[in-house]
């Protein structure tokens, strides 16, 4: 039996890596096709695994997770921006965290926090006009950031801060752009890419020592819980402050999980709506059959959290969205020891790629794959899939803590808009990604915004 299954030998050390940083998306696809379910090849210093059977990816995540880790790749750049927060914890540190986070995120809990995303969904849309032209992925950004800050922090951001915060976005996700260049260039090297990482992280960590500053004192004050609420607030920042004062947290373990929140809490939503608008703007019936239900379901009144229950073809739009553009389009995980998957022998210390794109868009999973098609997610059509041929929040233990919030925070944002705009994509072409930490359009989506 072979232990290192085929792969695209390119130039040695970084020649993979070069087609990986021009186009990602385009190399992934193109050597599963060429190389079939588990793919070697180098990724600048890194042995590198791709694995696109669902069976396979369900192992790594689900049945066989406790071999697995973070990568340590993941921990220089990526380990100064977010440190020891739930999305890079490993072990007795992450369950500790999870475990304290939890009540944050208790489905009744979600549930009150939806006249708060409502109220920033309408504020947004109030201060749109019929006929001029928005950067969707903006806006998105712009209201999924007061939506995060507002029911997780238990504050609010004035707009100049909510600039602060997309503004110093952009040079953060410059730095995870694939390059193979980086792999040779130290994070304290003084190059201006790495001065502006740093000055924007400075930035960001002055936005949270605000919220964090204005709210200490205020974590056990029932005043300050959301409405349906009762007891102290259990936003995730007083849950937090009171395990500090119980000496349970520090302030390094706080700023952590603030920041991970503030970034992970917010651009996957916005970037699910962004692609979500521009499927909708291109299939005019699909628009209409998402139009119709709003109007059905909620009766021109603003949406609710019952609503949502009651939207089916809105959430399979969003679901089909997240299929053909994962805004988390890879995974990455390190065996502890060695593994055998696929028939082949995997190393430990390896890098394990499980990429969404991939397997999302693959003709044995899905018919017509390129297609955008909510019906595709009817029961009876899903059940016919394996389970992990679709895995936009992940799967196992580590899988993503705030899927139930996304997916209601998205489903209300949607119907709000769907009420009283059509958003059509203003260029007579489609858009091109750009590879960072998550799938982000290379131009900005330009939409005009037609009154219903």
């Amino acid at each position: 039996m072979s232990t290192r299954p085929p792969g695209p030998k390119g130039v040695p050390l970084f020649g993979n890596s070069r087609q990986y940083a021009k186009d990602p998306f385009t190399f992934l696809t193109q050597v599963s096709e060429a190389y079939g379910d588990v793919v070697y090849f180098g990724l600048g210093p890194l042995d590198t695994y791709m694995l696109t059977n669902p069976a396979d990816i369900e192992r790594v995540l689900v049945s066989d997770d406790a071999k697995y880790h973070k990568p340590d790749f993941q921990d220089d750049a990526i380990g100064t921006l977010l440190g020891d927060g739930l999305l890079l914890s490993e072990g007795e540190t992450w369950r500790k965290q999870r475990e304290l986070a939890q009540p944050s995120f208790d489905p009744r809990r979600i549930d009150s926090l939806g006249e708060t995303m409502t109220e920033h969904a309408t504020a947004m849309v109030d201060g749109w006009a019929d006929g001029e032209v928005r950067d969707v992925q903006l806006e998105m950004a712009r209201v999924t950031v007061k939506i995060i800050v507002d029911a997780m922090f238990g504050s609010s951001l004035p707009d100049e801060r909510v600039r602060t915060v997309q503004e110093n976005l952009e040079p953060l996700g410059k730095r995870f752009e694939p390059d193979p260049m980086r792999f040779l260039i130290p994070d304290w090297a003084p190059t201006r890419e790495n001065r502006e990482y740093k000055e924007s992280i400075s930035i960001l960590e002055g936005v949270i020592d605000d919220v964090v500053a204005e709210r200490r004192g205020t974590e056990d004050d029932p005043a300050a819980a959301v409405a349906g609420e009762d007891g102290p607030p259990m936003d995730l920042l007083s849950v937090l402050l009171r395990a500090k004062n119980r000496n349970e947290q520090t302030d390094q373990q706080i700023r952590d999980e603030m920041m991970t929140m503030l970034l992970a809490g917010h651009d996957t939503t916005a970037l699910t709506l962004t692609y979500a608008f521009y499927l909708l703007s291109q299939h005019p019936e699909a628009e209409a059959a998402v139009q119709a239900e709003v109007d059905e379901v909620c009766g021109g009144e603003t949406p609710t959290v019952a609503d949502v229950r009651r939207f089916d073809y809105l959430e399979r739009a969003l679901q089909e969205a997240m299929r053909l553009y994962p805004p988390v389009y890879v995974i990455f995980r390190e065996p502890q020891v060695d593994v055998r998957l696929g028939g082949y022998r995997v190393p430990a210390g390896s890098a394990i790629m499980l990429p969404q794109w991939v397997v999302h868009r693959s003709p044995r999973w899905y018919d017509a794959p390129d297609e955008f098609d909510p019906d595709r997610w009817l029961p009876e059509r899903r059940a016919k899939r394996p389970r992990f041929s679709y895995f936009p929040f992940g799967g196992g233990p580590r899988h993503c803590i705030g899927k139930r919030f996304s997916m209601m925070e998205a489903q209300l944002i949607l119907a709000t808009v769907a009420q009283e705009y059509e958003l059509d994509y203003v260029r007579d072409r489609p858009f091109d990604l750009r590879g960072s930490l998550t799938m982000h359009p290379e131009e900005p989506m330009g939409m005009r915004l037609q009154r219903r």
